[in-house]
This record gives structure tokens, sequence and C-alpha cells, in this order.
């Protein structure tokens, strides 16, 4: 169990271990710096040719979005051909072209810049998630101090350590490998492997691992695993792995579009090449063909899609929402199951006292045990004690200065206060005599620190003058929303949530409870959450992942869709994530998903409407003669008319009706 301890502030070196934050730059995507040029020159042409000015203004410009965002689509397509494959990309660039050359430059120039935006959507993911990748490999220190044979000491770098080699581990200093503690005593920050709230005391046979924190006391720890092995090293190959499951989507949507352009350039070719063997007239045909092009072009199918789902984008950014991209935008619609993480996701992830039970033997109020207990703990920086020094201000309380604190790691702090000797810490130091009291004292406080751990709290030991006084409560407090988020989520899936947590089976119990949740995971490690999210999806499921910590990244990656809470998490798992929460308002998680599903209506409806006008257009240019005014003005209505229905979800109303329960 934690105790209550000092917490120096870490030491230089601990500093210099400290995962630097290595950002792609935006603009040093070429990706996106070609497609913010062609929107820039899009959005400066557009008013002059609505105003009507002379054409050599607007049409220099649209060249220039031609050139600025076609050329990068056009070029890649080109490749793709060299190895027989034609894909979409070429084909829209060809169909801008073919619009420009009838005139429809403006048709044209929107189509460009709507690929060349999604080109650099994608760029920017797949660079953050890069990024990411490679800053998680920095939580491992560079370094370690290797204890040979003979005691003498040596700095290595931390990819040479090999097993059975025993390492310092010095206070505030990251640990260097996986391995089991020797000797000494401490308490270890494990937040980014198993998610716990609090430091877990470390002594000899206990297990710790690479990149994770070490408070108060040195540890000498045998190495039990090679550094390309460890838990962090593996947490960085289940990502990279899981991110690539995802492929056989974007292989399924690539067979789709080499599918139609091959369908579409064929037939542009068989109507002009056909009726020309037959004698026809080469101007009817090249005017039937081209036609032919502008109206089977898939301009409207591309707006059919994009503006709903980037509406609902915009939507819920704007509400403190951030989805990542379209795809995901639609991808979360489809959940039918969710594995929510419980510390900094249903709770808030800071520990605060719950209880204060003053000990019948000792005379003492609630105030008075809360006030001496945060005197005591007032110059540590444990969270613990930051918890208890916060209860006694909440209640208005004056908090004394001490006199000789001392702390000890695994045991707890001590200080004199107003004269009196004040310890706080671990329930356990009572059996071992160093506290004493009578033994019904002693019965009394063992009974009920036991009830406060049975109901999920962390039981904290007020003694005054060697008897005990009190104990305290601690525990992470639930977020306001979170039972009504769950049930929002299981009603929208089909099926209550699943709690994964890497935090012991009594505290996960207890939380369950309160917020309603009957399958219980708890003292997981990544993989095992990895596990869960690989049962559920075997079991057909499409599972949203909810999680803030590096703990959860791998799960996040692995899931159907994963959304992190923005806070608090770790870069990680931000960068991880399909979404993130940014204003850490758990209620807007359920928001979110009803959102997308009514994006995905209206892509269908888009679909419909697009396909309807399309195939209407092609029928009327293949059996009859469709004037190219006609079928010009035909594309671009079916265009506009999917284009304006998309945008219907920018408005608040949409995320009012989301959020309130409805995704009608």
């Amino acid at each position: 169990m934690s105790s209550t301890l000092t917490r120096p502030a870490p030491s230089g070196a601990a500093r210099e271990s400290v995962a630097p934050r290595r950002r792609t730059r935006l603009l040093a995507l070429p990706e996106v710096r070609w497609a913010a040029a062609a929107l820039a020159l899009f959005l400066i042409a557009l008013p002059l040719y609505l105003a009507g000015a002379p054409g050599w203004t607007w049409g220099t410009l649209f060249a220039a979005v031609y050139a600025t965002g076609g050329w990068e689509p056009g070029w890649a397509g080109l490749r793709s051909l060299r190895e027989k494959t034609l894909d979409v990309d070429l084909l829209m660039v060809v169909a801008a072209l073919g619009a420009a050359a009838i005139g429809q430059v403006l048709d044209g120039a929107l189509l460009i810049v709507i690929f060349a935006t999604s080109g650099a959507l994608e760029a920017i993911a797949t660079a953050r998630t890069a990024d990411s990748v490679r800053g998680l490999l920095d939580l491992a220190p560079a370094t370690a101090t290797r204890v040979a044979d003979d005691g003498t000491e040596e700095t290595v770098p931390g990819e040479r350590l090999a097993v059975g080699e025993i390492i310092l581990v010095r206070p505030g200093e990251r640990i260097g490998a996986d391995g089991r503690v020797l000797d000494g005593a401490g308490e270890v920050d494990q937040a980014t492997i198993t998610g716990e709230p609090l430091p877990v005391a470390k002594a000899a046979g206990d297990e710790v691992f690479a990149g994770t924190l070490n408070g108060t006391g040195a540890l000498r720890v045998k190495v039990e695993r090679d550094p390309s092995d460890s838990v962090i090293a593996r947490i960085v190959a289940m990502v990279e792995e899981a991110s690539g499951t995802k492929a056989p989507t974007q292989l399924f949507i690539e067979k789709a579009e080499q599918r139609y352009s091959l369908g579409m350039v064929a037939a542009t070719v068989a109507l002009f090449v056909l009726p020309l063997l037959v004698g026809a007239d080469l101007r009817s045909t090249l005017l039937r063909a081209m036609t032919f092009m502008i109206v089977a072009s898939p301009c409207a199918v591309v707006l059919a899609t994009m503006p709903p789902l980037l509406s609902a984008i915009a939507n819920a950014g704007r509400h403190g929402v951030l989805v990542k991209s379209a795809v995901v935008m639609e991808r979360l619609g489809q959940v039918d199951a969710v594995a929510l993480d419980k510390t900094g996701t249903l709770t808030e992830g800071t520990p605060r006292v719950t209880d204060v039970r003053p000990l019948a033997g000792s005379g003492l109020p609630e105030d008075e045990v809360l006030r001496l207990a945060a005197a005591a703990e007032h110059p540590s920086e444990h969270p613990l004690a930051r918890a208890i020094v916060d209860a006694a201000r909440g209640r208005g309380l004056d908090i004394p200065l001490v006199r000789d604190f001392g702390s000890a790691p695994g045991t707890g702090v001590s200080a004199t206060v107003e004269g009196r000797t004040v310890a706080v810490g671990s329930p356990a130091r009572l059996p071992d005599g160093r506290t004493g009291g009578p033994a019904e004292e002693v019965a009394a406080a063992l009974e009920v620190a036991a009830a406060l751990e049975e109901e999920g709290r962390t039981a904290v030991l007020v003694t005054v003058d060697g008897r005990p006084a009190g104990v305290l409560g601690i525990a992470d407090r639930l977020r306001d929303e979170a039972a009504a988020t769950v049930a929002a989520l299981g009603e929208l899936a089909g099926t209550t949530p699943v709690l994964v947590t890497g935090d012991n089976p009594h505290a996960a119990a207890r939380l369950a409870g309160e917020v309603g949740v009957d399958d219980v995971r708890a003292g997981l490690l990544p993989q095992d959450k990895v596990a869960a999210v690989r049962e559920m999806e075997r079991a057909g499921r499409k599972v949203l992942v909810v999680g803030d910590g590096v703990n959860d990244a791998p799960a996040l990656a692995a899931a159907h869709t994963g959304i992190a809470m923005g806070r608090a998490g770790s870069d990680l798992a931000l960068e991880t994530a399909d979404a993130v929460v940014v204003r850490d308002e758990l209620a807007t998680v359920p928001a979110v998903v009803r959102l997308s599903r009514r994006a995905r209506r209206l892509v269908v409806q888009n679909l419909v409407i697009a396909s309807v006008f399309i195939t209407g257009l092609v029928i009327w240019d293949l059996a009859g003669t469709l004037p190219l005014p006609l079928g010009v003005a035909g594309h671009e209505g079916s265009t506009v008319i999917v284009g304006l229905n998309g945008l219907r979800l920018l408005a608040d109303g949409a995320w009012r009706r989301a959020r309130a329960g409805t995704d009608r």
C-alpha cells in the first residue's frame, strides 16, 4: 500500500531524462504547404469570379490552384500508372482539367482543393503518430548507473544493459530497465505503465519497469529483461502493430477507387472510339464523350461524403472534441462496444480525502485529526500529502508550522506539531512495534483501515505521541458525469461498457458499482488491455476505447476507435487516439458518437442523391442527346444539393441535440 512521504524535486539528471516533445512542424510537411497554398489562392479567386472581374484575374489564380493543389496527386497518379495502377487521385485531376477545358474552372478548382486538403490531413496524422512513438522511447533514460561485482559504479547507455546486471537508481531518477529490486526501499511512480494514480512502494523482491520514476530512497535493481524487450518497448511495438491493422480498410477503399477509375476511363474511351469506328461525326462524338466525362465525374460523390463529416468535425471541435479525420468521424458512429479506463477517465486522476475517521480512544474530533495530519504533511510534495493539505484548507482549518520534519520510504512522515509528535503513514507500521499504544487502540485502527481499503480507499494512519488518533481514507474522485456517460454509452452500443484498469480490484469494483459497470477487469498491464480489446473484436464487436495514459495507448491504437481525455492525457495517448476530449468533459464522448451517427446518415442521403443524379444524367447522355450546358447544370446542381445538405451539421443545434441524447 502506498504511504505518505516527502518527494523531492527531480534531480538534474532526472529532468534531463524526461522525454522532450519532438513534434513535426505542420509547414514542414509538403502536403500541408501545397494544400494551404491551393486553399488561399482559391479563396482569393472565388470573390473575383463571382463578382464578374476580368477573366485574366481569376483565371490566373485558378490556374495556380490547379498547379499547387493538383501537381502532387497528379504526379503520384502518373507514378501509379507506371506500376499499372490507376487511382482516383489521377482521375480527379483529369476530371478537374476536363471541367476547366469546357469552362467549368470553379468546379475543377474546388475538386482540387478538397483532395489536397484530404492529403494534408492524412500526412499530419501520420507525422503525429511517428512523433509520439519516438517520444515514448525517450521515457527510458539514455543512461543508467551499472554496479560492478566489486561495487564500483559506471554510467553506461541504457541499451547496453544486459540481463543479470545490477543498476543503481537514485532518488528522482528514472529506472533504466525492467527488473527486480535487490535491496533498498522507495516509492515509484509507474503511472506510465499501469495507470495507477499514486506511487507504489517498492522493496526487495518487487518488480520495477523501465521509464518509471523513482521517488525517495535508492534502489539496487537486477535487470531481468533486455532493453529491447522492456514493457515500454513492447508498448511502442504494440502501438505500431495495432496502427498497421487499420490498413485493410484503406486497401478496400483503394480497390474500390481503382475499379471506379478503370470503369470510368474505359467507358469514356469506348464512348469516343466506338462511334468513330462506325463513321460518327468527330465533333459530336467528342462532345458526347466530354459530356459523359463531366456528368460521370464523382464530384458530387466526393462532396456527398466530406461536408457532413467535416461539418461534424468542426462542430465537435467548437465544443471541445478534436476528431482527427473524416475517417475517424465516420468510424465513431459504428462502435457497438465500449471499454473505459478508470484513472483520469472515469475519475479526475487526482487523489482526494474522502473519509476522516477519528478513533474513540484519542479524544480528538475529525477536524483536529485532519489539521494535525495536514500540518505534518505540509512540507511534503507527495500526492497524498497534497490531498490531505487540500482537504484541511477546504474545511478552513489553520495549518500550524512544524519542527523536526522527517520521512521514510514506505513508512510515512513525522513532525513535531505544537509540541506533539505527529506521524502520518501506512497502517502497516502498527504491527511492527514502532508505534505503541494499547492493544485495543491498535486493533481499532487496523479495523478502520481494513474497512476503508475494502471500500477501495487508500488508508492513511495518523498517530499523536505514538498513539493511533485516526485514519484517513483517500481515493481518486469520480467525475460528476461518469455515471450518466456510462449509461449513455451503454445505450448507444447496446451493451454495458467494460472497465479496464491497471488499478487494484477493490478500487475498480467500488467505482464500477458507482457508475453501473458490471464487467470489471482490474490489475491490467498495457498488453492485457490490448488482449481485452481484441477479445471483444473477435466476438465481432467494433470497440471504442476511452483512456488517458501511456498505458492506454496500445489499447487506443488496437481499438476500432480510440478517444483520449485531453487535460492530463499523456502525449502518446493523445497522439495515438483517433479523437481527443480537449476540455476533459466526459459527457462529450456519447455526444460525439451521436453526432457521428447523424453525419453517417447524411452521407448515405447524399450518396443516394448523387447516385440518382449521376445515373440519370449518364443514361440521358447514352440513350439520347444530353446538351452539354444541361449536363453541367445537372452535375453542378447535384453538387450544390449534397454540399448544402452536408453543411447542416455546422449548426450549434446539431450539437445540442447530440448532447441532449438524440442523434436524429
